[in-house]
């Protein structure tokens, strides 16, 4: 019996850059810390993606800021639910 294999239309790797993209475009967030803005959004796809604190993801991603740090960025947006709301927008487009 032969098992048919199919590709997938996006690799991991294409769909983590392809939300980084989506997040820049919608939710820039100015970093002037260790780590750049893709760090800050690999921590936050990260959290999302595996259901994990912001603190875990920060801490496997080496050489990054602490969740507290991250998390303070996603303060100074307008608000945490407005850049919830965002990243929900960004992810539909």
């Amino acid at each position: 019996m032969k098992i048919k294999t199919e590709k997938a239309a996006l690799t991991d790797q294409e769909t983590r850059k392809q939300v980084i993209e989506c997040f820049r475009k919608h939710i820039p967030i100015e970093t002037k810390s260790a780590s750049s803005q893709e760090d800050l959004y690999n921590i936050i796809i990260g959290a999302a993606s595996q259901r994990d604190s912001i603190e875990n993801a920060a801490k496997k991603l080496k050489k990054s800021d602490s969740g507290k740090t991250v998390r303070n960025y996603l303060a100074k947006l307008e608000s945490f639910e407005e850049a919830r709301k965002s990243i929900k927008f960004s992810l539909n487009q």
